[in-house]
């Protein structure tokens, strides 16, 4: 008896594993199917291990089925209260908040449960297979020594069941708290690319009504290269990176749109040397090349001058720093604050911004997809 019992804990405990990883989710007859047929095969497992000779004759199966019926009920009624204990406690006190309290008490019902039920499944079992044993002369304390050991090794295997039920509710919060995390920080970087399309096309705008006043053929001009410009800003909204090569052929449209305006005032000079697999949030040039021109002087007197090149894994854009009076850099926090927070949210990388007396620099971190 007391093998047996040890063996009817040790397939409570996996029909308690299996069950929860195949059937869970399944309609409630094949649940009810999957459950009777493993225990079936735990106690014909058991009676095999315990009797391998028995299965060579008629008679010593003969003998063994009364153990294999005891088996079986044994192992059903273990697994059931253990399946209807860890559900009452999954729905009712959770790991991860109140992890020793969900261990006592699980260990406390269980194993209360457990001594109980195998208990009277003894006491049944003997006055069903030994007909000379009643109620009056049954060895109640013998009975329960059969208990006690099956009970002392059902601690350490629920508390090995114990451990992956915890670890595996942790892994489920880890990975919701890591789904809000980037479901925030996906809202946090549209609403930043959010901010560019209007800003993008006011500023467009201001610069037309500028236009229409002073040369009308050059705004004729300036519409028709600012709907090609218009058009990538669109395709690149839903962007969370651009490719290199297709940020420097936006800037140059940019530069050649601003050029309508100010011609030789504005002089800008290009020189890339790798493009391939390297990207950069959307816009990115475009916001630099913007706040340039915005916050400089553009003049005869005083040309604007823009460079844009690369060194190793940066992009860098730099200007003569000649600003525009009572004005200072970026003053609206749109330009190079949303680069940067676009650029905190997709890598930990940071951009690089060098002011020197004759010079404003910016250094864009060149980034690779992951593979």
């Amino acid at each position: 008896m007391s093998s047996l019992g040890l063996g009817f804990l040790n397939a409570k405990l996996i029909i308690k594993m299996g069950y929860f990883y195949f059937i869970k989710q399944e309609s409630a007859p094949k649940r009810i199917g999957k459950f009777i047929l493993v225990n079936i095969l735990i106690a014909l497992g058991l009676v095999v291990f315990f009797c391998p000779k028995c299965f060579l004759s008629l008679r010593g199966l003969k003998l063994i089925y009364p153990d294999f019926i005891f088996s079986f009920f044994m192992s059903s009624s273990l697994a059931f209260g253990g399946l209807v204990v860890e559900a009452y406690f999954n729905k009712k006190i959770s790991w991860v908040n109140f992890p020793v309290k969900r261990l006592l008490l699980t260990l406390l019902i269980y194993l209360t449960y457990s001594f109980v039920v195998s208990y009277l499944i003894s006491v049944i079992g003997y006055l069903i297979m030994f007909q000379e044993i009643t109620l009056d002369n049954i060895d109640w304390v013998a009975m329960m020594d059969e208990t006690i050991f099956p009970i002392g090794v059902a601690l350490v295997l629920i508390s090995l069941f114990t451990a992956r039920s915890w670890l595996y509710e942790w892994r489920n919060a880890a990975i919701e708290a890591e789904q809000l995390r980037t479901e925030k920080l996906a809202g946090q970087y549209q609403s930043l690319k959010n901010q560019l399309n209007p800003h993008f096309l006011f500023n467009s705008l201001n610069v037309l009504t500028n236009l229409v006043y002073e040369d009308a053929d050059k705004s004729a001009s300036f519409i028709q290269q600012l709907s090609r410009i218009y058009r990538y800003v669109l395709d690149v909204q839903q962007e969370e990176l651009v490719s290199l090569s297709d940020e420097i052929g936006f800037a140059q449209n940019y530069l050649s749109l601003q050029k309508l305006r100010f011609e030789e005032n504005l002089i800008y000079e290009i020189k890339i040397d790798r493009i391939d697999n390297l990207y950069l949030p959307p816009l990115s040039l475009q916001l630099l090349l913007e706040n340039a021109i915005k916050h400089n002087i553009v003049s005869m007197e005083h040309p604007l001058k823009i460079s844009i090149y690369q060194r190793q894994d940066m992009l860098i854009v730099s200007n003569n720093f000649q600003p525009k009076k009572l004005e200072t850099i970026d003053s609206k926090g749109i330009g190079l604050e949303n680069i940067r927070k676009r650029y905190e949210l997709l890598s930990d990388r940071q951009l690089e911004i060098i002011k020197a007396e004759a010079e404003f620099c910016v250094k864009l971190p060149l980034l690779t997809l992951a593979k």
